[in-house]
């Protein structure tokens, strides 16, 4: 019988390298928070988060001014507003990578839309419906959680979560799922099995991943605390 072919001498095949762990402050985090289904979407309305672009740094601008003015650049102000009412700019997309512009008015101001990058519905179905409503607020208005993004793109996230929505532009997402992990930690949130895994797969590309810097709003004594 003829013998079949070599096989290296019997050593053992050598399939693909199991990929790094996950390292770095956001993997870090990560590692602490819970892992739990979802609880029901029953009782979400975007009002249970309080109101829209309140003003919780009491500055005098609402949270979508300021994030505009803190994303954009080359911005123009409206007359009087003591350089809070953008009404022009520009800015590259962290979703896309392009450079889009902002120009406000009915039929422009839609191009550019502030995302809540854990999505409200999300929050809740991972928490927030267990925090208080003035905390709730906070997490609808945190600039943690809120960018400037391309309208169409972010209409196309809805409410997904990592586990089955990221930004096209893959050079952002390391910095996208550790700014989840941020938040989420924040406002003492849990993370679906199938998101944390996804989550831990993308910081496994991007080794020493950090969390982003805290904006200065923070929970109320007695609530969860703000990370450091």
């Amino acid at each position: 019988m003829a013998a079949g072919p070599a096989t290296g001498c019997g050593a053992p095949a050598v399939g693909p390298a199991a990929p790094d762990p996950p390292s770095g402050d956001a993997a870090a985090a990560l590692s602490t928070m819970p892992v739990k289904g979802r609880a029901p979407r029953t009782g979400y309305d975007r009002d249970e988060f309080g109101r829209r672009w309140a003003d919780v740094d009491r500055n005098g601008c609402d949270q979508r001014n300021d994030v505009l003015a803190r994303d954009l650049v080359d911005e123009e102000f409206r007359a009087g507003t003591g350089s809070c009412v953008v009404l022009t700019g520009r800015f590259t997309d962290p979703f896309t990578g392009e450079t889009i512009g902002f120009t406000r008015g009915q039929d422009t101001s839609g191009d550019v839309q502030i995302d809540h990058v854990v999505a409200l519905s999300n929050a809740w179905q991972t928490g927030a419906q267990q925090l208080a409503p003035d905390t709730r607020e906070l997490l609808g208005n945190d600039p943690l959680n809120l960018l400037a993004v391309d309208g169409p793109t972010n209409g196309a996230k809805g409410d997904g979560d990592a586990a089955t929505w990221l930004p096209p532009a893959r050079g952002y997402r390391c910095a996208y799922v550790a700014r989840q992990v941020a938040v989420k930690v924040k406002y003492a949130l849990w993370v679906t099995a199938a998101e944390g895994a996804a989550i831990a797969r993308i910081l496994s590309g991007c080794p020493g991943e950090p969390l982003p810097a805290d904006s200065d709003v923070v929970a109320p004594a007695g609530e969860p605390r703000a990370l450091r």
